[in-house]
């Protein structure tokens, strides 16, 4: 990625002037958004994506109360406290080496993966990327601070235990989960009904995870995010927004991994499958679509050039999942690619 002209950064600090959220729970996916497009050769056009987007952002929330080493759980998970977290994650990361603060704050806050529809997860997941491959410029620390700010504040956890520990692949795992009976909710509504969908606990459970050999963790994750990403190409019509995170949640975590001490893939692995075998059903549609036609070319680059055109933050961050997926295969990966185009043609275009 060319971080020569500092747009990124300039981007990032225009964004830390805004809160996490909008109109309520809606996420600002900005600094995931701009990350992507400085990655994939369209940093000439994020500005100009961030002078739309940011119309509709909203005030830092005011702060309540300090948030200090000796107690900070009972701030965990209050969304009133999120500037006393971002405070809070900021002098950590001024104090110690950001991967410290981050195999520290990691599985503390892995159960509440699912935490606003896991976009917290997705932003730390954009930020680390960014952190391990291209430097630790201050506008990156202080991203990672509103990021892990924007998670503890969201914290929630499934409402069922989710212990992975049979035979199945991803996509066989995946295809296995039933639905919930009433999808036309709010995630956590959606959420809520996982308890009482008949199989649903047995069917989460039975994802291989390779306890005890992290190299073996890091291939199955890689091969959850692949799976959900073709999956969507078929079923991500249930609702074509919120299924983007059954694959963005778990690339994300795969992101990370590189950052964390090796005893905690495994945990990640699970933390991962959860959150999205719970998305797919609250939002999996039930039957099939039609095999796409009329893509064009799938070449990455430009499928990638027309998700910035279309402009909408989750054709975005889906494209950039998707690219990673194809670009992980041999011979590149055309029912990845072909589900970034499906999630262009469901999702509206930015007006």
């Amino acid at each position: 990625m060319d971080l020569s002209s500092g747009i990124l950064d300039e981007a990032l600090e225009r964004l830390h002037s805004s809160g996490p959220e909008f109109e309520g729970f809606l996420a600002n996916h900005g600094p995931m958004a701009v990350e992507a497009l400085v990655r994939h050769g369209q940093a000439d056009s994020v500005h100009r994506w961030l002078d739309q987007y940011a119309t509709k952002l909203e005030e830092v929330p005011s702060p309540q109360e300090a948030i200090s080493d000796a107690d900070w759980q009972a701030a965990l998970g209050d969304p009133r406290r999120v500037t006393d977290w971002t405070t809070y994650f900021s002098r950590l990361v001024a104090e110690r080496p950001w991967r410290d603060v981050l195999a520290e704050w990691w599985p503390r806050l892995l159960p509440g993966i699912a935490g606003a529809a896991t976009h917290p997860v997705i932003r730390v997941g954009h930020v680390v990327r960014t952190l391990l491959e291209d430097g630790e410029e201050a506008p990156r620390l202080a991203e990672l601070a509103h990021a892990l700010g924007y998670w503890a504040a969201r914290h929630t956890t499934l409402p069922v235990a989710v212990n992975p520990a049979g035979t199945a692949s991803p996509d066989e795992a995946l295809a296995a989960l039933p639905r919930i009976a009433d999808q036309q909710v709010l995630p956590l509504d959606g959420l809520a009904q996982l308890p009482g969908t008949p199989g649903w606990t047995a069917a989460a459970d039975a994802l291989r995870v390779p306890y005890g050999d992290p190299e073996a963790v890091r291939e199955q994750l890689a091969a959850l995010v692949r799976a959900a990403v073709h999956r969507y190409l078929d079923r991500g019509h249930g609702n074509g927004i919120l299924m983007v995170h059954t694959a963005t949640a778990p690339n994300a975590v795969l992101r990370t991994l590189p950052a964390l001490p090796r005893e905690l893939w495994a945990v990640s692995l699970g933390a991962a499958w959860a959150a999205s075998a719970a998305i797919t059903s609250v939002y999996g549609a039930a039957e099939a679509l039609p095999p796409l036609t009329g893509a064009g070319t799938l070449d990455p680059e430009d499928v990638f050039e027309r998700s910035a055109r279309h402009g909408d933050e989750h054709v975005i961050k889906m494209t950039d999942t998707a690219l990673d997926v194809a670009a992980s295969a041999v011979d590149g990966d055309d029912r990845a690619l072909a589900a970034a185009v499906r999630a262009q043609r469901l999702i509206s275009a930015v007006s």
